[in-house]
């Protein structure tokens, strides 16, 4: 399609709903029944049969401009331009009768290297969403707001499987070289940021940015730190530390300058939040502007039940970055003095905290492991080894290694100590021992950005390799060796080698695309 006819069939834009404030689209989110105001003031939605993401039905667009960059397999599957074409033909027509609502906004809090992108919504609330988690531009930009990008989200509409090459009536579709995101049939809010993300993870590298699926936070003495790690490792948790200024909780750029933030906002999981141990996030459920995905109420009082998984373990909170107190609010810091790789091993045999070599820290990078526990999923009995390479690898639109060489280059040029946090287990799998304590972890953390551990000694794990502190001031020292907290050593020996050669077999997928002192940096299996 040229250009002029990509023109011609442009979303029409309705004045009366272009760029509404927070306020204006409560009230049509009220006004149109998409959800409900809780006792304290964030609006309450459902996502329907989708309360996460739906990465079989993500394709991209196999397009000339972009097809040689792409990293083609099961994470980025190909979709022909016709088949696109078809699909957005159809969709254009449906919506032309159903106006939506759009949001013009920025994502990139450095100039050098941002990008504007449209959004259009069939909602309101997630014309909020799109709010909270990009970048307001100021006033004076809006005038003459032209965006790089465009995402276009109607979930009432169907995608044909039949005829559009897709796999169900689903689909979230990137088409690369026109720049354009479409996403039907599904509810959930987090597709809009995490297609936005997969963009920038195309285009970053091409600008000499790392692109990260990441936390980032620093310190009253100007040192940062990078947090990487999956759902429900700790990345929010351990990153909004009332001791430093957060940066961003999930995606950043680390370039020639330093680290960015890609977002405005934060979209955090609220399941059993404490308002001990988390009260900043806590705070954040009890406010005005946030919207809570799947978040259980009393139909009367309209007071939450953090606690309640009725519509899913998934339950999430998106807000403005400003609602945490200590957030930065210029999204933007200096080279990063640490890095740390969070996991939660449920097998309980991987250290607390490790520090990592630099192909060592390619290695877990690519690895991006944690662990599913056993009950959250139909079939799961047992601690299950879930890997997902750079800590994000549905987002990835590029080989992991192309990630992967590009962290180790920035550690190598501003020397900086990469960690491996587990925030899992201790004394035995779960059902035997326990979760790793939230005090002993930021004891932990704190003492690497704070350069506690540099004078320590460190011993090697003789399975995993990495180098493991014997003290940490804060936390006890038979903490720091998993194998002495287990009641029977052989049974942990043998876990730590079953997890070492689930690490070897899931690294063999992407061997070839990594340094030959990356691809020897893994655990040594018998």
């Amino acid at each position: 399609m040229t250009t002029a006819q990509l023109r011609k069939t442009a979303i029409r834009i309705e004045a009366a709903r272009h760029n509404l404030p927070t306020a204006a689209l409560y009230e049509a989110a009220i006004r149109d029944r998409e959800g409900v105001t809780s006792a304290h003031g964030p609006l309450v939605v459902r996502t329907g049969t989708h309360t996460g993401r739906s990465p079989k039905d993500k394709f991209v667009v196999r397009a000339p401009g972009s097809e040689a960059k792409v990293w083609w397999g099961s994470v980025n599957q190909p979709l022909d331009e016709a088949h696109y074409d078809r699909l957005r033909s159809r969709l254009l027509a449906y919506v032309a009768e159903r106006p939506l609502y759009s949001q013009d906004l920025y994502i990139g809090a450095d100039p050098a290297h941002r990008r504007s992108l449209r959004v259009h919504t069939e909602t309101a609330w997630a014309s909020i969403f799109a709010r909270n988690l990009f970048r307001d531009p100021p006033a004076t930009d809006l005038a003459g707001f032209v965006p790089n990008f465009t995402i276009i989200d109607v979930p009432s509409f169907r995608a044909d499987p039949a005829t559009e090459g897709v796999r169900s009536e689903t689909a979230i579709l990137l088409h690369l070289d026109r720049m354009e995101i479409i996403i039907v049939g599904t509810e959930y809010a987090g597709e809009i940021k995490k297609s936005a993300f997969s963009v920038m993870n195309y285009l970053m590298p091409d600008e000499g940015v790392l692109p990260m699926h990441s936390s980032v936070n620093v310190g009253a003495d100007g040192r940062s730190a990078v947090f990487f790690g999956l759902s429900g490792t700790g990345k929010t948790t351990l990153s909004a530390d009332p001791e430093r200024a957060l940066i961003g909780d999930d995606e950043h750029g680390w370039g020639p300058d330093g680290l960015f933030n890609f977002e405005g906002g934060c979209y955090a999981k609220t399941i059993r939040l404490s308002p001990m141990y988390e009260p900043d996030i806590f705070a954040t459920t009890r406010r005005f502007g946030t919207i809570l995905e799947n978040v259980d109420l009393d139909e009367a009082t309209r007071e939450l039940d953090l606690d309640s998984e009725r519509f899913t373990e998934n339950t999430r909170g998106a807000y403005p970055l400003e609602f945490i107190g200590n957030a930065d609010p210029t999204g933007i810091t200096s080279h990063p003095s640490n890095v740390i790789l969070l996991t939660a091993d449920a097998f309980g045999v991987l250290p607390p905290i490790s520090r990592l070599t630099r192909d060592q820290a390619q290695y877990h990078f690519v690895s991006g492991y944690t662990a599913k526990l056993a009950g959250t999923e139909v079939g799961v009995t047992e601690p299950q080894a879930t890997f997902s390479a750079g800590f994000g690898a549905p987002f990835l639109p590029r080989h992991p290694g192309v990630y992967a060489r590009m962290l180790a280059e920035r550690l190598e040029q501003h020397d900086a100590d990469c960690w491996l946090v587990n925030t899992g287990w201790t004394g035995g799998p779960v059902g035997v021992g326990h979760r790793m304590a939230i005090d002993a972890t930021r004891n932990m953390v704190r003492a690497a950005l704070n350069g506690q551990l540099r004078d320590v000694e460190f011993v090697v794990d003789p399975v995993f390799g990495v180098e493991v502190p014997t003290s940490v001031p804060g936390v006890p020292s038979e903490v720091l060796q998993p194998r002495g907290t287990w009641s029977d050593s052989a049974e942990y020996d043998a876990k730590a080698r079953q997890l070492a050669a689930m690490f070897t077999d899931n690294f063999r997928a992407y061997a070839d695309g990594v340094s030959e002192g990356a691809r020897g940096a893994g655990p040594k299996v018998d």
